[in-house]
């Protein structure tokens, strides 16, 4: 019997390894990470989840540019749920987000994680519900006055708030968290073109703000469910322990402050008709769109635009100033190309520089800042990475082949880091890599849709790409105009680690006047 027994095991064992090896030969990048039996790779994220990213980064380079792994290398779960092709190639790109877009959905599992938090909403929705939204989104997302509705929100935060708290952090010889006044100074700004009504959490004293509490944590919270199987965070949810209970109270807070805002907004429309002031929130677009929308589907819209716009842009500024401080060369040409357009539009008087933030058309001139911007996207975009969903069997243009039920990660922080991408110089902040040969625009053969995708590309594309550039360039010329920022002594700039490039302790600077004197004397000098 035990004999017996023995045997049986024995033959398991065999038939298993045998299973292993066949499993881990057929996959794509044997110089990816390494594969245990039962738990696959998860040993190697487990070991690099402090350097996820460069970690991903590094296994791409030594694999060309995709790799193949396995979370839990369990038989018939491997070919599916557990099973993950990772690429960064631009042509592969091309492929899973337009070529064959329909068969490179979010997928179930993103969705089940972020339900709570966004429902049916454009950034967590497929096929026909994402459609719909898409395309009623997008005709608001083309008009002018949409655009300048977001300028007149940024341009007072920046006057009355942003730069009145830098300035007396100048004055006091005291630094400031630049990521914590940024993400409070865009979401602000988002909600105030969300929906019209400013939460002001970045007036002088930084208060705490109950909807922005509440929504940073159902928002963290909900990244938790990333990090356990699915089984687990729905089995918390039931009897509402840890996370998910935080997430319980958090979208009780969110609903109620949403649902008041939805109910005053229509009745601002209903007075509207009789003579009452307009609105030119998006909120109040989808409403005049379409009366019958219900009040949960108008939540979705407005939380799904209020969390894509509020992390991204306060992310990529931070990195964005934090690259210009280490880059003095740069700084100064963005400095003199600011002294340039201003001394166009205002005149030779810079107090009236000072006066007000950049106008729309002036911002627009800003060339060499927008490649900056783009440098910094490309060497630390917002969302790092991202996932889709295989429907059915494809072979992407490298050759790799993606079995259906499985993932892929399309790594986004890694296209910017490869040389057979962008060249030897790939890792440097080069702003000049993104001009024409003249200097004066943005060369679109460096602008490949699929060589930088921190915008996403294809169909789902980001609508408020011009949006988010115009909200960058404005408050980074605000900032530049006025100071020069160093890191504050003993800060350490880390990444952390989650769906957001967030800096792990914020970024700590020293504010310091700026002194145009030198900019306007060598500006002369070049007329």
């Amino acid at each position: 019997m035990e004999l017996s027994l023995t045997l049986m095991v024995i033959s398991i064992v065999a038939a298993y390894l045998i299973w292993f090896n066949s499993i881990t030969r057929s996959i794509k990048g044997r110089n990816g990470p390494r594969i245990w039996p039962v738990v696959g790779s998860l040993p190697g994220l487990i070991q690099n989840s402090n350097n996820l990213h460069d970690w991903i980064a590094a296994n791409l380079r030594a694999c060309g540019g995709t790799y193949q792994t396995i979370i839990f290398a369990i038989p018939f779960l491997a070919r599916k749920q557990g099973h993950v092709t990772v690429t960064c190639d631009p042509k592969n790109l091309e492929h899973i987000l337009k070529v064959r877009f329909d068969n490179y959905p979010k997928g179930p599992t993103w969705q089940a994680v972020f339900h709570d938090l966004l429902g049916e909403g454009i950034f967590n929705s497929d096929g026909d519900t994402w459609l719909f939204q898409r395309k009623t989104a997008a005709l608001e997302f083309t008009t002018r006055t949409l655009r300048q509705a977001m300028a007149r929100w940024v341009n007072r935060a920046i006057k009355l708030r942003f730069c009145p708290i830098l300035k007396t952090a100048q004055l006091e010889g005291k630094s400031v968290d630049l990521q914590d006044l940024l993400l409070r100074l865009t979401f602000d700004n988002i909600c105030g073109l969300a929906v019209g009504k400013d939460p002001q959490t970045l007036s002088h004293v930084l208060p705490e703000n109950n909807f922005a509490l509440a929504f940073d944590q159902a928002t963290e919270a909900t990244l938790h469910r990333f990090v356990l199987p699915k089984i687990i965070w729905e089995f918390k949810k039931r009897f509402g322990l840890g996370c998910e209970a935080i997430l319980s109270q958090s979208m009780k807070h969110v609903d109620d402050y949403m649902t008041s805002v939805i109910n005053t907004r229509k009745q601002e429309l209903l007075s509207q008709h009789n003579g009452g002031t307009p609105h030119d929130d998006l909120l109040s677009r989808f409403m005049k769109k379409n009366e019958s929308y219900s009040d949960k589907f108008l939540q979705q819209v407005a939380l799904n635009f209020i969390l894509a716009g509020r992390d991204t842009s306060s992310v990529a500024l931070s990195w964005f100033f934090w690259l210009v401080s280490q880059t003095p060369h740069v700084d100064e040409k963005i400095l003199s190309e600011l002294c340039t357009v201003l001394l166009d539009t205002r005149g030779d008087v810079v107090s009236k520089w000072l006066d007000e933030p950049l106008d729309f058309e002036e911002v627009d001139r800003l060339t060499y800042l927008k490649a900056a911007l783009s440098e910094t996207l490309r060497l630390y975009p917002s969302v790092p990475e991202d996932s889709k969903h295989v429907i059915a069997d494809d072979v992407l243009p490298d050759g790799t082949f993606v079995p259906a039920g499985s993932s892929v990660t399309y790594s986004i922080y890694s296209t910017g880091r490869m040389k057979f991408i962008w060249g030897d110089d790939c890792l440097e902040f080069k702003p000049e890599r993104w001009l024409s040969k003249d200097g004066k625009k943005i060369d679109p053969h460096h602008n490949d849709a699929f060589k930088f995708v921190s915008f996403n590309a294809g169909p789902r594309v980001c609508l408020g790409k011009d949006l988010a550039y115009l909200q960058m360039k404005s408050i980074a010329a605000a900032v530049l105009l006025r100071h020069s920022l160093t890191v504050a002594p003993g800060h350490k700039v880390e990444q952390k680690i989650s769906l957001t490039l967030f800096m792990k302790d914020g970024l700590k600077v020293n504010v310091h006047p700026r002194d145009l004197t030198q900019v306007m004397t060598k500006i002369y000098s070049l007329q």
